[in-house]
């Protein structure tokens, strides 16, 4: 069991890779150190995918590849809305990144997400676009209004709901991932051979796969409340 505790003390300790040294030295967690690997990996996956691109009799490659981005596009439009079409672009590179942030664990690596900075990050993001979104809609004024909408009665909880929806963006992404973790490091504990293996396939891929869909999903249903 000390095992288990020092492992879960080690998944929650957002390490330093290295400082940079500017002013009183920044330092750059292992948590960045991958995410700029995840980058890297998509940049050279998008320059790779984007060669030899054809308007007529597309290769199996370029069709495959269509296929999977008009899925995304349509799911996220169902819940933005038209008005809320132009935000499609950000929650797209915002699932594409949370499902290889999620999955990279698989190949060794720590997955960003278990550091709540980068998802308290991400959900200060997103709410910042949905803000925007429904400023730029409604206009500033509008915006205020709408706190004291259907009654100026629950304006306070209006507002409070503006600080709780990125708090639960990013609890739900960071708990979510972290409670597998746990999970898996508790069955390989009980019951060490072959039985853990589905429950890792569960856990390490499908659920990565929920949980960048989940924050999306929810992300893209408040801007869509927020452009209607």
């Amino acid at each position: 069991m000390e095992g288990f505790v020092d492992r879960l003390s080690e998944e929650l300790d957002c390490q330093t890779v290295f400082t940079i040294p500017i002013f009183s030295g920044i330092n750059v967690s292992e948590s960045v150190v991958v995410t700029w690997i995840i980058i890297f990996v998509l940049g050279l996956l998008c320059i790779a995918f984007v060669r030899n691109l054809k308007v007529e009799n597309p290769g199996k490659k370029q069709v495959v590849i269509e296929t999977m981005v008009s899925t995304i596009y349509n799911m996220i439009k169902s819940n933005v809305g038209e008005h809320g079409k132009a935000f499609i672009p950000y929650l797209m590179t915002i699932f594409i990144y949370l499902i290889f942030a999620n999955l990279i664990g698989l190949f060794g690596f720590k997955p960003p997400t278990k550091d709540l900075n980068v998802t308290a990050a991400l959900a200060i993001m997103s709410i910042v676009v949905i803000e925007f979104a429904s400023i730029h809609k409604k206009g500033m004024l509008g915006r205020i209004k709408a706190f004291a909408q259907p009654t100026p009665l629950i304006a306070p909880l209006n507002i409070l709901e503006i600080l709780i929806r990125p708090l639960s963006l990013c609890m739900r992404l960071f708990g979510n991932i972290l409670g597998g973790f746990v999970v898996m490091e508790l069955l390989k504990i009980v019951i060490p051979i072959f039985i853990p293996v589905p429950f890792s396939f569960y856990f390490e891929i499908f659920d990565g796969f929920m949980q960048a869909y989940i924050f999306v999903f929810l992300t893209s249903i408040f801007i869509g409340e927020a452009v209607e």
